[in-house]
């Protein structure tokens, strides 16, 4: 096993708050590791530490076999950093704005990298388009074309796919996919359950620490959640009281259904009995998915907080 990124103790602090708390990461070479968790929970100032952006104020360790501390210059030129807004120049065409990122990185073969650039992210066509008139998909391929530009070994992707059309989404993905076959890494955050399932692996953190890590399957059979669902009209109503019972842990929401959830099954069973007898409600067990465990992550991350905070 070759690791592309093995860090331990990683900690950044802002104003006397640890944002990123002891934080360990081991990435596989060629390997999608989808990186979850609400938002503020440290996600994006762990990515630019690994990316040489950011000094880490404790903590230690290698990205691409480089020290991240004494070598973050040289960090950065193996690194592919895709940011959650489109940062390149909207005023410029496509073809302008891959030239300009390929002077940053001194490429010997300007002209050159760019053309199998714009082929290779099917952008030939409309590099002469103003970067502005993109639409948002657009805009995502053209990113991570300059990502891609001077041939990282580790992509860094901070919400990739945000405000952009299934299809796009979609696309972006096979193209991750494709990448990571050729032994690119990708480390990439998400808010999308559908993305996170197509990643090798999964990290879930929340408060700058890691709460769970593993494959799908694992992470699913760890959180030992029992899961009911609850079929019928009108159930906004119950979300609140079913909230309250003994052994659950949370109560989402999927159009006319409601998964609920809890570690203690037949604590959950119990207090679900009365709504059982209610004809206008179908009570039946279900299996948990993702969705439902992140849910349950979550909800247990804010009570973390309010402890905190108390």
């Amino acid at each position: 096993m070759t690791l592309a990124v093995d860090v331990s103790g990683l900690t950044k602090r802002y104003g006397g708050r640890a944002v990123v708390d002891n934080l360990s990461i081991q990435l596989e070479t060629g390997r999608i590791c989808g990186f979850l968790g609400p938002n503020g929970s440290g996600k994006t100032t762990t990515i630019r530490m690994l990316c040489g952006l950011l000094t880490p104020d404790s903590g230690s360790g290698t990205c691409l076999g480089l020290d991240i501390i004494r070598q973050a210059a040289q960090i950065k030129h193996q690194v592919g950093y895709m940011t959650q807004r489109f940062g390149l120049y909207e005023d410029l065409t496509i073809r302008e704005n891959l030239d300009f990122v390929a002077r940053l990185f001194e490429l010997p073969q300007r002209k050159q990298a760019v053309d199998q650039t714009l082929g290779r992210l099917g952008l030939t066509d409309r590099q002469r388009q103003l970067a502005g008139a993109l639409s948002g998909g657009w805009k995502q391929r053209l990113a991570l074309a300059a990502c891609l530009l001077h041939e990282p070994r580790l992509l860094l992707l901070d919400e990739p796919t945000a405000g952009v059309d299934p299809k796009a989404r979609r696309d972006f993905w096979d193209e991750i996919h494709r990448l990571a076959a050729q032994g690119i890494t990708v480390l990439v955050s998400t808010h999308y359950m559908d993305e996170a399932a197509r990643c090798h692996e999964l990290m879930y953190i929340a408060n700058g620490q890691v709460l769970t890590r593993g494959t799908q399957a694992d992470i699913i059979e760890r959180a030992g959640l029992a899961v009911w669902s609850i079929v019928g009209e009108h159930l906004e109503a119950l979300v609140a009281p079913i909230q309250a019972l003994p052994g659950v842990l949370s109560v989402s929401a999927f159009g006319n259904t409601l998964h609920v959830a809890g570690v203690d099954p037949a604590l959950l069973e119990a207090s679900l009995a009365p709504y059982r007898e209610r004809p206008e409600l179908q009570l039946t067990p279900a299996q948990a998915d993702l969705e439902d465990v992140f849910i349950s992550l979550m909800d247990q991350a804010r009570d973390t907080d309010r402890g905190v905070a108390a």
